[in-house]
Order: C-alpha cells, then structure tokens, then sequence
C-alpha cells in the first residue's frame, strides 16, 4: 500500500507529547499501546504543576483566593467535558477516580436498589472486566439474570439476535461503544432505542470512543455514559459520569461523608444537588482540571480530525499486518479508507506467544500489549489464551507502523526459525 504524503496531524503534535522523545533500547521509542493509556500532552502537564505551584487549595470550601480559584479552575473543568459529550446539562457530568468506578457507582447506587429478582441485564460477550464484574456482584446481590450478546461471524455485536434477548424483563444494557480487542464499533444509538422499546435504562463504556471520534450523548440518547481521563490524553486518577438529570437526582448517594452533604444532624443528613451529591471527600482536584486541558487540546484539533485521520492510520495498519505470515486479526476488518473499526488490531502469529512478540518488539523500541486486555470471556469464546494489540492514536505516523511491522516480521521469523 502506498502512502504519497505524510499526514499532517501526526507531525503538527508531536512536539507536545515530551515522552515520544526518547529512545528505548537505543531505538526511538514508537509508543502503540493507546488502547491501554494514551500519552499526555505538555499542556496537560502544565496544567497539573500550574495548579499545586499557584492554586492549591481545597475546593467549595474557601473564601479566600485560592480556594476560589482552585473551585473555578474545577468547576470549569465539568463544563468543558458536558461540552464535549453534547450534555444538556451541567449537572449530568459527575467527576470519578476512572470508568470503572463511575460504572461501579450505578451499579451500587441505581442497581443495587431497583432491580429485583428475576430482572434481567444484558451485556456482551466481549466487555472489559470493568463492565463486568459489577454487574455480576448486582445480579448476585439482587437475584437479577445476566445475558449476552454473541459475536457476529465477523466478530461484531450481533444486533439480532441482542433483539431477540431483549423483553418486558430487561432493566439494563450496559455495553462497551468501541471493543479495546476486537475494535468493533457497537451501534449505540440504535441499541438505546431498541432498549427504551422495553423501558430499560442503557450505560455505554466510552473509554476507547471518547478519545478517538466525536461523541453526543443527546444523539446516542444513553442513560449514562463513562469514560476514563487516562485514555484521553488526561491524567490518570479522574473520569467521569455522565447521565440523564432526573435520572441521578432520583438515585442515592454512593459513598457518604463531606462535600455531598446539604445539612448533618447526628441521627441523619439530607444531600447536597448534583453533581455534588456524588463527588463525596476532596476531590482529584488537579486531576479534574487537567482532564479539562486535554479536552481542549482534543477539541482545538478537533475529534472529527483525529477520527478521519486514525482511519487512514487505521487502514494502512491492516494493510501492512496482513502481509505478515502467520498472523490472525481479530474483529472486523476496516473498509477500504479504515473505516468501520477502532484503530487498533489484536492479533496472534501462529503459535509465538503474545508476551514473546512484546519482549521481542521492545528490543527494537516499539511498545505494544500483550494479554487477554481484561476480556478474559471473550478470549475464551476466541479460542485464543492471549493475543497482541497495538492500538494507535493521532500522534502516531506511518513510519511508525513502517518500524512495527519490520520489527514484527523479524521476530515472526526469529521463532519460526526456532520452532522450525
């Protein structure tokens, strides 16, 4: 496949990325394991050290200046992601330690005390643990049944036969947007209205999404949305929650103590409005405003930007992966012009280890993942232990790839060498 030009993207930000700079093994470092965190840009950065070196102070809680800065910087902070999702409101943006916790907090708040026995909960085969093991603990706790979307023959979210589960049964859909193994895009929209067909609630895990294409949680029209900062050029520490306003006020509080409080008595409390009724203890303050830097960063560039150029990336990947003997690509394969999955490819090479081919490729620099990527379920309905992923964002370039794939056919034949 040829590539006449470099894109620009690419080349525009990569002198704000300070840690792309270096070498690993004395080989530049080509960083390909997004999907697991994305690096962070000098903006981000600063963001964190401007905040300890010139507003570190409690938020909510102070007169003084500091303190006053340090809330507005916070606060400014939700407004920029409720813009970024497409929010009605700015309330609906609830700050967490990452998706997994946001998840975790429906889960406990809304599940715990709505379903009963019997009520069913339909997930996919191939979520991330994170959406997973919570609903597990709900349906073991409330009696509620679990159930599964299978894969497609293309080893996509199978829409009929999510149709056929679906009853006057179904309280709950809680399904990953994008697959951080498979890279299928799920479709959302069309599984919220389908759900809502049947009075359920429906929670898209955003984490491979947010960071990679525009997303309008009006539009999808989810009951509640999560994602994590880390993925999204952010620090580590923050994400967020992202639901429907009369739905929060109309759930109770996840975890009790200072900030979330309206009036403390000793016998009881009454709770503050969102979102602080869920912001419970001193929040990850620079965290939260770093996160508000990335999403302007994001948002300067411009999602749409970053998503058509992944596609190209994403395109000329496949393309490349495929002239490499021995390898099995999981998921659906791009279009033409990459469109139509993630930017990211799990793979196996006959019988190498995943975990050899990443110590073998970090020798030459190149960072990749190699595991089951917390899909263990899927792995197994896979037929497959482990595989290897590496997954690109807009800071990536062709060459980078041209480096992976030299590096990767080198150690395919290493070990075919060895394994005869």
């Amino acid at each position: 496949m040829t590539i006449a030009t470099e894109k620009p993207l690419a080349i525009k930000v990569r002198a704000d990325f300070p840690i792309l700079h270096q070498e690993i093994h004395g080989k530049p470092l080509v960083y390909l394991d997004n999907a697991a965190t994305s690096q962070k840009p000098t903006a981000v950065l600063d963001a964190i050290q401007d905040y300890y070196r010139q507003d570190n102070s409690n938020v909510h809680r102070g007169v003084h200046t500091l303190s006053s800065r340090a809330t507005d910087a916070y606060e400014g902070a939700r407004d920029k992601v409720a813009s970024f999702v497409n929010a009605e409101y700015r309330q609906e943006i609830v700050f967490t330690r990452n998706a997994t916790e946001a998840i975790n907090l429906v889960a406990y708040s809304w599940a715990m005390s709505t379903l009963q026995p019997g009520d069913e909960i339909i997930l996919t085969v191939f979520e991330h643990h994170s959406n997973l093991i919570p609903w597990q603990f709900v349906a073991q706790r409330t009696g509620a049944v679990l159930k599964f979307v299978e894969l497609t023959e293309t080893e996509e979210f199978n829409f009929e036969q999510f149709k056929s589960l679906l009853s006057d049964k179904t309280k709950l859909v809680s399904v990953v947007h994008v697959s951080n193994t498979l890279g299928c895009i799920n479709p959302v929209k069309e599984i919220c209205a389908e759900a809502h067909r049947y009075g359920a609630r429906v929670l898209i895990d955003a984490c491979q999404s947010a960071p990679h294409m525009p997303l309008d949680v009006q539009g999808i029209d989810c009951d509640w949305l999560v994602a994590s900062g880390h993925k999204m050029c952010g620090p580590t520490g923050i994400g967020f929650l992202y639901g429907k306003l009369d739905l929060l006020r109309s759930m109770p509080p996840f975890l009790g103590g200072g900030e979330m409080i309206a009036d403390v008595f000793l016998d009881h409390a009454t709770y503050a409005d969102l979102p602080h009724k869920f912001e419970a203890g001193t929040p990850a303050i620079a965290e939260a405003i770093a996160l508000g830097a990335a999403v302007d960063y994001l948002t300067e560039i411009g999602m749409d930007k970053i998503h058509a150029y992944e596609e190209e990336l994403t395109a000329y990947l496949f393309h490349e992966l495929e002239q490499v003997p021995t390898i099995r690509i999981y998921g659906p394969k791009p279009k033409q012009d990459g469109s139509g999955r993630a930017a990211l490819a799990s793979f196996t090479a006959g019988d190498v280890h995943p975990h050899d081919l990443s110590t073998i490729l970090d020798q030459a620099g190149v960072a990749i993942r190699a595991g089951h990527h917390c899909t263990q379920p899927l792995h197994r309905v896979l037929g497959a232990q482990s595989t290897a992923r590496a997954s690109l964002y807009f800071y990536n370039t062709y060459e980078e790839i041209d480096v992976f794939i030299a590096a990767l056919k080198e150690a395919v034949d290493f070990f075919g060498s060895i394994f005869g």
